[in-house]
């Protein structure tokens, strides 16, 4: 038979510690903690990483010019992508540039129509208001048929004028001015082109 041994026990549980397991502990304790820190860091600039690489991919997705690898076959570089897309958008502030110029030269043209229509509203409602007025209603296409002879006639005239040189094109058009676009000419010519058309104009 075992000998029967008193075994005290202190209240206190930390006392039953030694100094030395105490101290490993702590360090323990401190161990972890760095641990945690370090694991911390390496996630945060894993993701870091990964969004600066998502942002790459998503550059040469929508650049045109960065979604295919350089001459040698090798994937392109981060450099090469930032200043292909820096190109790219330099492209297309370009565009959008002569997009606006093209947007405010056709406003220009649209005012420019307008003043010709109420220009040409207000003859006819000044021809219209006339004694005597008889309206006479004439097609487009023979108005445009009238139109085309009498460009057509001017055109052949000048079609004789050298255009080898700006010296005899200002020349030949100063002449050609002169002796085609006279009032009475142009008159005489709308006359002529009238009476070819009159059966035209008269239907």
């Amino acid at each position: 038979m075992m000998p029967r041994e008193q075994v005290k026990f202190s209240s206190n549980p930390s006392s039953n510690i030694s100094d030395d397991d105490e101290d490993d502990g702590n360090k323990m304790s401190s161990m972890s903690y760095k641990e945690r820190r370090r694991e911390a860091h390496t996630q945060a600039e894993q993701k870091r990483r990964d969004a600066i690489k998502r942002g790459y991919d998503s550059l040469q997705e929508l650049v045109p010019t960065c979604q295919q690898n350089d001459v040698s076959g090798y994937k392109l570089s981060k450099a090469i992508i930032l200043q292909k897309s820096i190109d790219y958008i330099q492209y297309l502030q370009l565009q959008k540039k002569k997009q606006e110029e093209e947007r405010n030269a056709l406003r220009k043209e649209v005012v420019a129509l307008r003043i010709m229509q109420t220009n040409y509203e207000q003859i006819v409602k000044a021809q219209q208001s006339q004694p005597g007025y008889t309206e006479t209603r004439i097609s487009d296409e023979v108005k445009f048929s009238v139109f085309q002879a009498i460009m057509d006639q001017l055109f052949a005239t000048f079609c004789g004028i050298s255009t080898s040189n700006f010296s005899e094109l200002s020349g030949g058009v100063f002449s050609w001015l002169e002796e085609y676009c006279k009032p009475q000419t142009l008159k005489d010519t709308v006359v002529n082109i009238l009476h070819r058309h009159h059966s035209q104009i008269r239907s």
